[in-house]
């Protein structure tokens, strides 16, 4: 439906995380964007007087058509002590709808077992009247393993696009996230420092431990007996067997009540069963005393037994699943176990290759140093050359001026030479 407020819509609202199955590195926030976090306030107290009652964070998103990415987080915005950011699937997360969340901004820096509480709206804004504004409000415990929560059918993206909606205005969309009530910082979050000169564990040592424990729960499950059903099938075999059928006028009856009769209890034989002891129960013979007696006790009681058979069958059908979602944890914790084995001796294996590695390196190191060593050297007798080229240069330029004195002398001395030889030649 392509109407403004349509009544239709294939997306359902109902809350949830936004399933990745592995927590990626965000989305760079695209660079047209605004966003700014407000503190709300109630009664006439002067502001810095009181603490606010809720925070109200926009998230103006421009050339919203234009963007590429699965999914985009806002700036990180801290009311009180928490760290929250918007996350959105501009096209939606698995679902033709648009899909909005909260995020726990800092999650990967809380300590091992946190949980944060939250009261909060997301507001989808329509920009032409405010009134349309899509609100979705919802509560979560955020945890390591649920640390965003929210919508992911927040709208249908044809009444997102729909140009007759206020949603996207001039290609822009607004999102706003608003933090109902007092913030408190999440729950185990103080770490404790570590006593002085004690070690702390490490991941390993935490893996160990963990892993230790729950063979330790495997072996006690596998050696506890197994529980079975209570002997309930024996005694209502046992309470409902009957003689054969004597007489003709109850021939019928009593046919009809053996056929009940040769197996357990069940549903679809009430309205036979009861055909049956109706017309037994006022039979006048062919039927013992004890017979009679029978058949008048468990009509009398025919709703409340027939009632008992029905609950035993519910209880067990849930004890059935019940013990098998148990024996499918079990399995699930068995296989894990054994994983933990496997990750043990990968990570021996990777304990070798890194011995080996650092082995290489101390010797690439020890070549690194000595070839350090090789070139200061070198540069020393490099400096050493370099100053007796300068002093050699100036040698130079003095013997050369010596050469050229004594050449003129040379010439004058040649010159007087030539001339006496010739005069008295």
């Amino acid at each position: 439906m392509s109407g403004r407020r349509g009544c239709f819509s294939p997306c359902g609202f109902s809350p949830r995380r936004s399933r990745n199955s592995t927590r990626v590195q965000p989305v760079a926030v695209p660079l047209s964007y605004e966003s700014e976090l407000v503190p709300c306030f109630e009664g006439e107290q002067a502001m810095g007087e009181r603490n606010p009652t809720s925070w109200k964070y926009t998230w103006k998103i421009t050339n919203f058509t234009s963007l590429t990415q699965k999914k985009y987080y806002s700036e990180v915005f801290t009311p009180g002590d928490n760290a929250w950011r918007i996350l959105i699937f501009p096209k939606g997360n698995s679902v033709e709808c648009l899909s909005i969340y909260l995020d726990t901004a800092d999650s990967v820096r809380l300590p091992y077992g946190w949980s944060r509480s939250a009261h909060f709206r997301l507001i989808l804004v329509d920009q032409n009247n405010n009134d349309y504004s899509r609100i979705k409000e919802t509560e979560h415990d955020f945890t390591a393993r649920e640390s965003d929560w929210g919508f992911t059918s927040f709208i249908p993206l044809s009444e997102l696009h729909d140009s007759r909606n206020g949603y996207l205005v001039n290609n822009t969309l607004t999102v706003v996230a608003e933090i109902l009530g007092p913030q408190h910082p999440a729950e185990n979050t103080q770490v404790a420092e570590p006593p002085a000169n004690v070690p702390q564990a490490t991941p390993i040592d935490t893996f160990n431990t963990y892993f230790t424990n729950l063979e330790e729960i495997i072996n006690a499950a596998q050696s506890s007996p197994a529980r079975g059903g209570s002997n309930t099938n024996n005694q209502r075999g046992a309470l409902l067997t009957s003689g054969a059928p004597t007489l003709d006028e109850v021939e019928k009856a009593k046919l009809s009540l053996k056929e009940c009769l040769s197996d357990i209890f069940k549903l679809n034989v009430k309205d036979r069963l009861a055909g049956a002891m109706s017309t037994l129960s006022i039979a006048k013979s062919g039927l013992s005393l004890d017979q009679q007696k029978s058949v008048k006790v468990f009509w009398a009681n025919f709703d409340e037994f027939t009632s008992d058979f029905l609950t035993f069958e519910q209880d067990n059908a849930e004890f059935e699943l019940q013990k098998l979602l148990k024996d499918q944890m079990f399995a699930t914790m068995k296989k894990n176990h054994e994983t933990h084995i496997l990750y043990k001796q990968l990570l021996g294996d990777l304990t070798k290759e890194e011995e080996e590695l650092n082995k290489k390196l101390e010797e690439v190191k020890s070549r690194r140093e000595k070839l350090i060593s090789d070139w200061e050297i070198l540069m020393v007798e490099s400096e050493e050359a370099k100053s007796g080229h300068k002093g050699q240069e100036k040698k130079v330029a003095e013997a050369e001026e010596k050469k050229r004195i004594a050449e003129e002398r040379m010439s004058r001395s040649t010159a007087a030479w030539s001339n006496l030889k010739m005069l008295f030649g």
